[in-house]
């Protein structure tokens, strides 16, 4: 069974940089978010000279594109993480643990890259679910 998709874009968050969409929400209820890093959605560079400081603006990115979808990080139901080094995996779990409170987490993967886009340290894709 096809379902109907629409796109999700929000100023507050980093415009794509390429041919694809901030988000995409079903008629289902999901909504899949792209890739966010630490853009600065006002001038496309990157925020912050470390992981923490990063992992920071890209969770308010996603915050934002969340927000747009009608959804925040309790709808979120799992999220994938993208490091490029795994030694920073303690700082980036520091401050993503401010957004997900542990009982209630959603299911996650964390891999670490050879290089992300515009040479981020980290970066977070996820899909939520609002019934």
């Amino acid at each position: 069974m096809m379902t109907n998709k629409q796109p999700i874009h929000t100023n507050q968050a980093p415009a794509p940089v390429g041919p694809y969409n901030q988000a995409i929400a079903t008629t289902g209820g999901m909504i899949f978010v792209s890739g966010q890093i630490a853009l600065n959605p006002s001038t496309g560079e990157i925020v912050g000279g470390d992981v923490a400081q990063q992992s920071q603006q890209m969770m308010a990115n996603l915050e934002a594109v969340l927000k747009a979808a009608g959804a925040g990080f309790p709808d979120v139901v799992k999220t994938t993480v993208f490091l490029s080094d795994m030694s920073n995996f303690a700082a980036m779990n520091q401050v993503y643990g401010k957004y997900f409170q542990e009982a209630t987490a959603p299911a996650r993967s964390c891999i670490e890259v050879s290089r992300l886009p515009k040479d981020a340290l980290v970066e977070i894709e996820c899909i939520a679910f609002v019934p």
